[in-house]
Protein backbone atom coordinates (compact mmCIF):
# COMPACT_ATOMS: atom_id res chain seq x y z
CA UNK A 1 0.00 0.00 0.00
CA UNK A 2 2.87 2.35 0.84
CA UNK A 3 4.45 1.82 -2.56
CA UNK A 4 1.12 2.49 -4.26
CA UNK A 5 0.68 5.79 -2.42
CA UNK A 6 4.30 6.73 -3.15
CA UNK A 7 3.88 6.02 -6.85
CA UNK A 8 0.77 8.19 -7.00
CA UNK A 9 2.65 11.12 -5.46
CA UNK A 10 5.76 10.63 -7.55
CA UNK A 11 6.36 13.14 -10.33
CA UNK A 12 8.97 12.50 -12.98
CA UNK A 13 11.67 15.21 -12.96
CA UNK A 14 12.02 17.00 -16.28
CA UNK A 15 15.38 18.76 -15.90
CA UNK A 16 18.82 18.02 -14.51
CA UNK A 17 18.25 20.66 -11.84
CA UNK A 18 15.12 18.87 -10.62
CA UNK A 19 17.08 15.62 -10.38
CA UNK A 20 20.08 17.02 -8.51
CA UNK A 21 19.49 18.37 -5.00
CA UNK A 22 23.20 18.43 -4.10
CA UNK A 23 23.39 22.20 -3.57
CA UNK A 24 19.76 22.75 -2.58
CA UNK A 25 20.33 23.08 1.18
CA UNK A 26 23.92 24.27 1.11
CA UNK A 27 24.49 26.74 3.93
CA UNK A 28 26.63 29.83 3.64
CA UNK A 29 29.24 28.44 6.05
CA UNK A 30 29.55 25.21 4.08
CA UNK A 31 29.70 27.14 0.81
CA UNK A 32 32.86 28.93 1.94
CA UNK A 33 34.66 25.78 3.03
CA UNK A 34 37.00 24.03 0.63
CA UNK A 35 37.50 20.30 0.86
CA UNK A 36 41.13 19.39 1.41
CA UNK A 37 42.69 16.57 -0.65
CA UNK A 38 43.11 14.35 2.41
CA UNK A 39 39.52 14.46 3.60
CA UNK A 40 37.05 11.62 3.03
CA UNK A 41 33.40 12.14 2.12
CA UNK A 42 30.40 10.31 0.71
CA UNK A 43 28.39 10.81 -2.49
CA UNK A 44 24.97 10.24 -4.25
CA UNK A 45 23.30 9.34 -7.51
CA UNK A 46 24.16 6.14 -9.36
CA UNK A 47 23.35 5.20 -12.91
CA UNK A 48 21.80 2.29 -14.73
CA UNK A 49 23.92 -0.84 -15.06
CA UNK A 50 24.95 -1.92 -18.52
CA UNK A 51 27.98 -4.16 -18.33
CA UNK A 52 27.98 -5.90 -21.66
CA UNK A 53 29.31 -4.51 -24.90
CA UNK A 54 25.85 -5.01 -26.37
CA UNK A 55 24.32 -3.08 -23.45
CA UNK A 56 22.58 0.23 -23.19
CA UNK A 57 24.37 2.30 -25.82
CA UNK A 58 23.04 5.61 -24.57
CA UNK A 59 24.39 5.05 -21.08
CA UNK A 60 27.66 3.67 -22.42
CA UNK A 61 28.20 6.61 -24.73
CA UNK A 62 27.69 9.02 -21.86
CA UNK A 63 30.07 7.29 -19.49
CA UNK A 64 32.69 6.49 -22.12
CA UNK A 65 32.94 10.03 -23.45
CA UNK A 66 35.72 10.94 -21.02
CA UNK A 67 38.64 11.99 -23.21
CA UNK A 68 40.29 15.36 -22.73
CA UNK A 69 39.42 16.37 -26.28
CA UNK A 70 35.72 16.22 -25.41
CA UNK A 71 36.03 18.22 -22.17
CA UNK A 72 35.05 21.62 -23.62
CA UNK A 73 31.80 20.11 -24.95
CA UNK A 74 30.71 18.41 -21.70
CA UNK A 75 27.25 18.96 -20.29
CA UNK A 76 25.22 17.26 -17.59
CA UNK A 77 23.37 14.14 -18.73
CA UNK A 78 19.65 14.22 -17.99
CA UNK A 79 19.52 10.44 -18.48
CA UNK A 80 22.12 9.88 -15.77
CA UNK A 81 20.66 12.51 -13.44
CA UNK A 82 17.16 11.00 -13.59
CA UNK A 83 18.41 7.46 -13.10
CA UNK A 84 20.39 8.44 -10.04
CA UNK A 85 17.48 10.52 -8.73
CA UNK A 86 15.30 7.41 -8.74
CA UNK A 87 18.01 5.43 -6.99
CA UNK A 88 18.46 8.00 -4.22
CA UNK A 89 14.71 8.16 -3.68
CA UNK A 90 14.41 4.35 -3.42
CA UNK A 91 12.74 3.93 -6.80
CA UNK A 92 9.48 5.73 -5.93
CA UNK A 93 7.50 4.18 -8.82
CA UNK A 94 8.69 0.59 -8.30
CA UNK A 95 6.27 -2.31 -7.88
CA UNK A 96 7.13 -4.89 -5.25
CA UNK A 97 5.06 -8.06 -5.16
CA UNK A 98 7.09 -11.12 -4.22
CA UNK A 99 6.95 -13.96 -1.71
CA UNK A 100 9.98 -14.72 0.53
CA UNK A 101 10.43 -18.05 -1.25
CA UNK A 102 11.09 -16.07 -4.43
CA UNK A 103 14.05 -14.10 -3.06
CA UNK A 104 16.59 -15.30 -5.65
CA UNK A 105 19.31 -12.84 -4.67
CA UNK A 106 19.27 -13.93 -1.06
CA UNK A 107 19.16 -17.62 -1.98
CA UNK A 108 22.08 -17.11 -4.36
CA UNK A 109 24.17 -15.55 -1.59
CA UNK A 110 23.21 -18.39 0.74
CA UNK A 111 24.74 -20.70 -1.92
CA UNK A 112 21.49 -22.61 -2.42
CA UNK A 113 20.90 -21.70 -6.08
CA UNK A 114 23.40 -20.93 -8.89
CA UNK A 115 23.37 -17.85 -11.05
CA UNK A 116 21.58 -18.23 -14.35
CA UNK A 117 22.45 -18.89 -17.14
CA UNK A 118 25.99 -20.01 -16.22
CA UNK A 119 24.95 -22.38 -13.42
CA UNK A 120 27.78 -21.17 -11.12
CA UNK A 121 27.37 -20.92 -7.34
CA UNK A 122 28.54 -17.88 -5.44
CA UNK A 123 31.09 -19.79 -3.39
CA UNK A 124 32.85 -20.94 -6.56
CA UNK A 125 33.08 -17.36 -7.82
CA UNK A 126 34.49 -16.12 -4.53
CA UNK A 127 37.15 -18.80 -4.25
CA UNK A 128 38.14 -19.56 -7.86
CA UNK A 129 37.57 -16.33 -9.76
CA UNK A 130 39.67 -14.01 -7.63
CA UNK A 131 42.71 -13.08 -9.71
CA UNK A 132 41.23 -14.61 -12.87
CA UNK A 133 41.08 -11.28 -14.66
CA UNK A 134 40.22 -12.76 -18.04
CA UNK A 135 37.12 -14.40 -16.60
CA UNK A 136 36.06 -11.30 -14.70
CA UNK A 137 36.64 -9.08 -17.72
CA UNK A 138 34.83 -11.05 -20.41
CA UNK A 139 31.97 -12.68 -18.50
CA UNK A 140 28.98 -10.32 -18.48
CA UNK A 141 26.37 -12.32 -16.57
CA UNK A 142 27.75 -12.57 -13.03
CA UNK A 143 27.81 -8.87 -12.10
CA UNK A 144 24.00 -8.57 -11.78
CA UNK A 145 23.95 -11.52 -9.39
CA UNK A 146 26.89 -10.42 -7.27
CA UNK A 147 25.61 -6.86 -6.96
CA UNK A 148 21.81 -6.85 -7.19
CA UNK A 149 19.70 -3.69 -7.46
CA UNK A 150 16.05 -2.69 -7.48
CA UNK A 151 16.21 -2.30 -11.26
CA UNK A 152 16.49 -4.68 -14.15
CA UNK A 153 19.96 -5.24 -15.59
CA UNK A 154 21.09 -6.70 -18.90
CA UNK A 155 20.96 -10.24 -17.57
CA UNK A 156 17.21 -10.83 -17.54
CA UNK A 157 17.67 -14.03 -15.58
CA UNK A 158 18.81 -11.94 -12.65
CA UNK A 159 16.04 -10.70 -10.39
CA UNK A 160 15.57 -7.18 -9.07
CA UNK A 161 15.74 -6.64 -5.34
CA UNK A 162 12.70 -5.64 -3.29
CA UNK A 163 12.64 -3.64 -0.08
CA UNK A 164 11.54 -6.70 1.91
CA UNK A 165 14.33 -8.80 0.43
CA UNK A 166 16.84 -6.08 1.33
CA UNK A 167 15.73 -6.18 4.96
CA UNK A 168 15.97 -9.97 5.01
CA UNK A 169 19.41 -9.88 3.38
CA UNK A 170 20.81 -7.37 5.88
CA UNK A 171 19.67 -9.54 8.78
CA UNK A 172 21.65 -12.62 7.68
CA UNK A 173 25.35 -12.53 8.59
CA UNK A 174 26.44 -15.21 6.09
CA UNK A 175 24.91 -13.31 3.19
CA UNK A 176 26.60 -10.05 4.20
CA UNK A 177 29.94 -11.79 4.69
CA UNK A 178 29.86 -13.24 1.19
CA UNK A 179 28.80 -9.89 -0.23
CA UNK A 180 31.90 -8.23 1.25
CA UNK A 181 34.11 -10.98 -0.17
CA UNK A 182 32.59 -10.36 -3.59
CA UNK A 183 33.43 -6.68 -3.15
CA UNK A 184 37.07 -7.48 -2.42
CA UNK A 185 37.23 -9.71 -5.51
CA UNK A 186 36.14 -6.80 -7.70
CA UNK A 187 38.45 -4.35 -5.93
CA UNK A 188 41.38 -6.64 -6.72
CA UNK A 189 40.23 -6.74 -10.35
CA UNK A 190 40.39 -2.91 -10.36
CA UNK A 191 43.85 -2.85 -8.69
CA UNK A 192 42.58 -1.90 -5.21
CA UNK A 193 42.32 -3.46 -1.78
CA UNK A 194 39.99 -3.07 1.20
CA UNK A 195 41.82 -1.81 4.28
CA UNK A 196 39.29 -2.05 7.11
CA UNK A 197 35.68 -2.44 8.15
CA UNK A 198 35.05 1.26 7.56
CA UNK A 199 35.42 0.81 3.82
CA UNK A 200 38.76 2.57 3.35
CA UNK A 201 40.60 1.45 0.24
CA UNK A 202 44.07 1.85 -1.25
CA UNK A 203 46.17 0.79 -4.20
CA UNK A 204 46.93 -2.91 -4.40
CA UNK A 205 50.29 -4.39 -5.38
CA UNK A 206 49.14 -4.83 -8.99
CA UNK A 207 47.74 -1.30 -9.32
CA UNK A 208 49.84 -0.17 -12.29
CA UNK A 209 48.71 -2.89 -14.69
CA UNK A 210 45.12 -2.82 -13.47
CA UNK A 211 44.84 0.97 -13.59
CA UNK A 212 46.10 0.97 -17.16
CA UNK A 213 43.55 -1.68 -18.06
CA UNK A 214 40.79 0.21 -16.24
CA UNK A 215 41.68 3.42 -18.05
CA UNK A 216 41.24 1.64 -21.39
CA UNK A 217 38.32 -0.76 -20.77
CA UNK A 218 35.70 1.80 -19.98
CA UNK A 219 32.75 -0.59 -19.78
CA UNK A 220 34.07 -1.34 -16.29
CA UNK A 221 32.94 2.14 -15.24
CA UNK A 222 29.39 0.82 -15.57
CA UNK A 223 30.29 -2.02 -13.26
CA UNK A 224 31.70 0.39 -10.69
CA UNK A 225 28.46 2.36 -10.81
CA UNK A 226 26.46 -0.80 -10.16
CA UNK A 227 28.75 -1.87 -7.32
CA UNK A 228 28.37 1.52 -5.65
CA UNK A 229 24.59 1.33 -5.93
CA UNK A 230 24.50 -2.18 -4.51
CA UNK A 231 26.70 -1.20 -1.57
CA UNK A 232 24.09 1.38 -0.62
CA UNK A 233 21.18 -1.02 -1.05
CA UNK A 234 22.60 -3.80 1.11
CA UNK A 235 23.75 -1.75 4.10
CA UNK A 236 27.22 -0.53 3.15
CA UNK A 237 26.51 3.12 2.28
CA UNK A 238 29.59 4.28 4.19
CA UNK A 239 31.84 2.24 1.88
CA UNK A 240 31.03 4.39 -1.14
CA UNK A 241 32.81 7.63 -0.30
CA UNK A 242 36.30 6.17 0.29
CA UNK A 243 36.16 4.35 -3.04
CA UNK A 244 34.88 7.37 -4.98
CA UNK A 245 37.41 9.65 -3.31
CA UNK A 246 40.31 7.40 -4.32
CA UNK A 247 39.05 7.14 -7.90
CA UNK A 248 38.74 10.93 -8.10
CA UNK A 249 42.30 11.30 -6.85
CA UNK A 250 43.61 8.83 -9.42
CA UNK A 251 41.67 10.43 -12.26
CA UNK A 252 42.20 14.13 -11.42
CA UNK A 253 45.34 14.39 -9.28
CA UNK A 254 47.55 11.40 -10.10
CA UNK A 255 46.13 11.13 -13.65
CA UNK A 256 46.61 7.37 -13.68
CA UNK A 257 43.07 6.96 -15.06
CA UNK A 258 42.21 10.22 -16.82
CA UNK A 259 39.53 8.57 -18.96
CA UNK A 260 37.51 7.91 -15.81
CA UNK A 261 37.18 11.60 -14.95
CA UNK A 262 33.76 12.21 -16.43
CA UNK A 263 32.18 8.97 -15.19
CA UNK A 264 33.48 9.59 -11.67
CA UNK A 265 31.82 13.02 -11.59
CA UNK A 266 28.66 12.28 -13.52
CA UNK A 267 27.93 8.87 -11.95
CA UNK A 268 30.13 7.70 -9.07
CA UNK A 269 29.76 10.84 -6.97
CA UNK A 270 26.01 10.86 -7.37
CA UNK A 271 25.60 7.39 -5.88
CA UNK A 272 26.19 8.99 -2.45
CA UNK A 273 22.91 9.72 -0.72
CA UNK A 274 24.20 12.25 1.79
CA UNK A 275 24.15 15.76 0.28
CA UNK A 276 26.89 17.14 2.47
CA UNK A 277 29.25 14.31 1.52
CA UNK A 278 28.44 14.79 -2.17
CA UNK A 279 29.22 18.49 -1.92
CA UNK A 280 32.56 17.79 -0.24
CA UNK A 281 33.60 15.37 -2.99
CA UNK A 282 32.56 17.81 -5.71
CA UNK A 283 34.51 20.64 -4.06
CA UNK A 284 37.56 18.40 -3.92
CA UNK A 285 37.13 17.58 -7.62
CA UNK A 286 36.70 21.26 -8.46
CA UNK A 287 40.06 22.06 -6.89
CA UNK A 288 41.85 19.71 -9.30
CA UNK A 289 39.67 19.74 -12.41
CA UNK A 290 41.35 20.99 -15.59
CA UNK A 291 40.45 23.23 -17.23
CA UNK A 292 38.63 24.71 -14.20
CA UNK A 293 36.18 26.75 -16.29
CA UNK A 294 34.71 23.51 -17.68
CA UNK A 295 33.68 22.14 -14.29
CA UNK A 296 29.90 21.77 -14.60
CA UNK A 297 28.92 19.97 -11.39
CA UNK A 298 28.52 22.97 -9.10
CA UNK A 299 28.22 24.79 -6.90
CA UNK A 300 25.87 26.96 -8.96
CA UNK A 301 26.88 30.55 -9.38
CA UNK A 302 25.12 32.85 -6.97
CA UNK A 303 23.29 35.90 -8.23
CA UNK A 304 24.99 39.15 -7.47
CA UNK A 305 22.98 41.16 -4.96
CA UNK A 306 21.09 43.99 -6.69
CA UNK A 307 22.05 47.59 -6.13
CA UNK A 308 20.18 49.23 -3.28
CA UNK A 309 17.41 51.55 -4.28
CA UNK A 310 17.72 55.01 -2.80
CA UNK A 311 15.22 57.89 -2.90
CA UNK A 312 16.89 60.64 -4.89
CA UNK A 313 15.72 64.04 -6.06
CA UNK A 314 15.30 64.66 -9.74
CA UNK A 315 18.47 66.15 -11.17
CA UNK A 316 18.59 69.73 -12.45
CA UNK A 317 15.26 70.54 -10.84
CA UNK A 318 14.27 74.23 -10.86
CA UNK A 319 12.89 74.28 -7.33
CA UNK A 320 15.30 74.26 -4.42
CA UNK A 321 14.58 72.17 -1.34
CA UNK A 322 13.11 74.39 1.40
CA UNK A 323 15.23 74.82 4.50
CA UNK A 324 14.11 75.07 8.11
CA UNK A 325 15.06 78.75 8.13
CA UNK A 326 12.76 79.42 5.18
CA UNK A 327 9.89 77.61 6.84
CA UNK A 328 10.47 79.54 10.08
CA UNK A 329 10.57 82.85 8.17
CA UNK A 330 7.27 82.05 6.48
CA UNK A 331 5.74 81.17 9.83
CA UNK A 332 6.93 84.44 11.40
CA UNK A 333 5.41 86.50 8.57
CA UNK A 334 2.10 84.76 9.10
CA UNK A 335 2.07 85.66 12.79
CA UNK A 336 2.98 89.30 12.07
CA UNK A 337 0.37 89.92 9.36
CA UNK A 338 -2.67 88.10 10.72
CA UNK A 339 -4.85 88.42 13.80
CA UNK A 340 -4.66 85.87 16.59
CA UNK A 341 -7.27 83.55 15.13
CA UNK A 342 -5.74 83.56 11.65
CA UNK A 343 -2.23 83.33 13.11
CA UNK A 344 -3.09 80.18 15.02
CA UNK A 345 -4.53 78.60 11.91
CA UNK A 346 -1.52 79.42 9.76
CA UNK A 347 0.87 78.51 12.58
CA UNK A 348 -0.66 75.04 12.82
CA UNK A 349 -0.35 74.66 9.07
CA UNK A 350 3.28 75.82 9.19
CA UNK A 351 4.11 73.42 12.05
CA UNK A 352 2.56 70.60 10.09
CA UNK A 353 4.58 71.56 7.02
CA UNK A 354 7.82 71.66 9.00
CA UNK A 355 7.15 68.22 10.54
CA UNK A 356 6.45 66.83 7.09
CA UNK A 357 9.68 68.33 5.78
CA UNK A 358 11.67 66.79 8.63
CA UNK A 359 10.14 63.37 7.93
CA UNK A 360 10.84 63.68 4.22
CA UNK A 361 14.43 64.73 4.87
CA UNK A 362 15.04 61.79 7.25
CA UNK A 363 13.52 59.03 5.06
CA UNK A 364 12.24 60.22 1.69
CA UNK A 365 9.43 58.15 0.23
CA UNK A 366 9.90 59.15 -3.37
CA UNK A 367 11.34 56.92 -6.09
CA UNK A 368 14.23 57.46 -8.47
CA UNK A 369 13.55 60.22 -10.99
CA UNK A 370 10.69 61.78 -8.97
CA UNK A 371 10.45 64.99 -6.98
CA UNK A 372 9.03 64.77 -3.49
CA UNK A 373 5.76 66.52 -4.26
CA UNK A 374 4.66 66.75 -0.63
CA UNK A 375 7.54 69.12 0.02
CA UNK A 376 6.73 71.14 -3.11
CA UNK A 377 3.12 71.48 -1.99
CA UNK A 378 4.21 72.62 1.45
CA UNK A 379 6.51 75.26 -0.04
CA UNK A 380 3.84 76.61 -2.38
CA UNK A 381 1.34 76.85 0.47
CA UNK A 382 3.87 78.71 2.61
CA UNK A 383 4.67 81.14 -0.21
CA UNK A 384 1.01 81.86 -0.87
CA UNK A 385 0.38 82.35 2.83
CA UNK A 386 3.32 84.79 3.07
CA UNK A 387 2.26 86.86 0.05
CA UNK A 388 -1.39 86.97 0.96
CA UNK A 389 -0.99 87.50 4.68
CA UNK A 390 -2.54 90.99 4.62
CA UNK A 391 -5.25 89.89 2.27
CA UNK A 392 -6.27 87.19 4.71
CA UNK A 393 -6.72 89.89 7.38
CA UNK A 394 -8.66 92.18 5.04
CA UNK A 395 -10.90 89.33 4.01
CA UNK A 396 -11.49 88.22 7.56
CA UNK A 397 -15.06 86.95 7.96
CA UNK A 398 -17.37 89.58 9.42
CA UNK A 399 -18.65 88.86 12.89
CA UNK A 400 -22.36 88.98 13.59
CA UNK A 401 -23.84 91.01 16.48
CA UNK A 402 -27.28 91.03 17.97
CA UNK A 403 -29.17 94.18 19.08
CA UNK A 404 -32.66 94.60 20.38
CA UNK A 405 -34.99 97.03 18.65
CA UNK A 406 -37.20 98.73 21.23
CA UNK A 407 -40.07 99.20 18.76
CA UNK A 408 -40.24 95.43 18.05
CA UNK A 409 -40.46 94.32 21.66
CA UNK A 410 -37.03 92.89 22.10
CA UNK A 411 -36.83 90.98 18.78
CA UNK A 412 -33.26 90.26 17.76
CA UNK A 413 -32.05 91.80 14.53
CA UNK A 414 -28.89 90.53 12.96
CA UNK A 415 -26.66 93.33 11.84
CA UNK A 416 -23.35 93.25 10.17
CA UNK A 417 -20.56 95.06 11.91
CA UNK A 418 -18.83 97.39 9.52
Amino acid sequence: MGNLVGSLRYREPSTVEECDSTWETDSESEELQEQQPGDHTNITEPSNEADSKEGDQENANIQNNDTRESAPKLKRSFYAAKDLYKYRHSYPNSKEHRQPSEYRNLRFYLNTIPLIPDGIYVEEILTKWKGDYEQLEHNHTYIQWLFPLREQGLNFYAQELTQDEIKEFQGIREAKRRFLVAYTVMLDFFGLKLLDKNGNVARAANWQDRFQHLNESQHNYLRITRILKSLGELGFESFKAPLVKLLLEEALVEETMPNMKHSALEYFVYTIRNRKERRALLRFAQLHYQPPEHFIWGPPKKRKPGAKMYCTQEKNTARAKPTREAVAKNTASLHASGDSSTGRTENNRSDKTENENRAKTASPACTDGQVCKTEEKSVSEGERASKNGKASVANKPKQASFKKKPEQGGKVEKQNQK
